[in-house]
């Protein structure tokens, strides 16, 4: 096992992403990961989705019984920020991309004095985030993609206030969690949401135009250029309102060529947000 950076780490949000971060941590051998959600049943089910993911491992002959039960017993949730423990070694909020709501959940993972800060943020500033904490120095992003416990990277993402510590610290915890690390500027879209965004809207403007079917246009990139996962499908997986978000602030930053399309506005306001909801470019129900 690698060195472990940390032992007791807490995450804000029992969404998707943060079942995931929590999930990871608690497999690489730390001892105390504590999810914290003001809805007391989403952090529930996060600890369930944290649980069954290792049950799942378990009998695939993936993952030792000892791990499983070692998971079960350090996973724990909590009613709100205010309830996680004092002193934790990480705190990291994965809520959702609000610049209001996370300034003030960062704000309320200060006052519990953890050693280490962290944002799972996939677009906003690092150092806008930092400028209402008392210790911006302390805050760094660190983003994790879905699913977390199968995606390799790990982006790195320094405030202008991020202090060298801290960014080391970042870099351990991505090989303590086996993960491949890239460190990035604070700036919009850092790398990845930039220039996956920058793939998505063009496949969403082109099933638009009625270039191609949304199977096809995602087959052309898997086929011709050895891409995973098409751009459509990879947008249902990351969340169709998570895209807008993120291109609205692309967009209010960088320019026009981020401005969302309206077939990708018209299915978020129609709740049609891709797997987590059942629909999105694709038909997820049966899935």
């Amino acid at each position: 096992m690698n060195h472990s950076p940390v032992q007791t780490v807490g995450v804000i949000g029992g969404g998707t992403m943060g079942a995931g971060i929590a999930y990871v941590f608690a497999e690489a051998g730390c001892h105390t990961v504590v999810i914290a959600d003001s809805d007391q049943s989403r952090a529930d089910h996060a600890r369930e989705t944290i649980v069954s993911r290792a049950d799942k491992l378990r009998n695939q002959s993936r993952l030792e019984s000892e791990s499983v039960e070692r998971i079960r017993s350090v996973v724990s949730t909590v009613g709100s920020v205010d309830h996680l423990p004092v002193d934790l070694d990480l705190i990291i909020e994965a809520v959702p991309e609000s610049l209001d709501l996370k300034l003030d959940v960062l704000a309320a993972a200060e006052r519990r004095e953890p050693v280490m800060l962290a944002t799972n943020t996939s677009a906003l500033s690092i150092s806008r985030l930092a400028s209402g904490l008392q210790r911006p120095s302390n805050l760094i992003g660190l983003h994790f993609f879905n699913p977390v416990w199968t995606m390799p990277l790990l982006e790195i993402i320094c405030g202008t206030a991020t202090s060298d510590d801290v960014v080391t610290t970042a870099r351990e915890i991505g090989d303590y969690l086996n993960k491949e690390t890239i460190i990035v500027r604070d700036v919009p879209g850092f790398a990845t949401s930039r220039l996956g965004l920058a793939l998505g809207l063009e496949a969403i403007r082109m099933l638009e135009d009625n270039v191609a079917s949304a199977a096809d246009i995602d087959r052309a990139m898997e086929l011709g250029y050895r891409h995973p996962m098409g751009p459509l499908r990879l947008t249902d997986l990351v969340g169709l309102d998570v895209r807008l978000d993120i291109a609205e602030q692309l967009s209010a930053s960088l320019g026009p060529r981020f401005a969302p399309p309206q077939l990708l506005i018209d299915k978020v306001a129609a709740g049609e947000l891709g797997k987590k909801s059942g629909r999105g470019f694709f038909d997820w129900s049966r899935r």
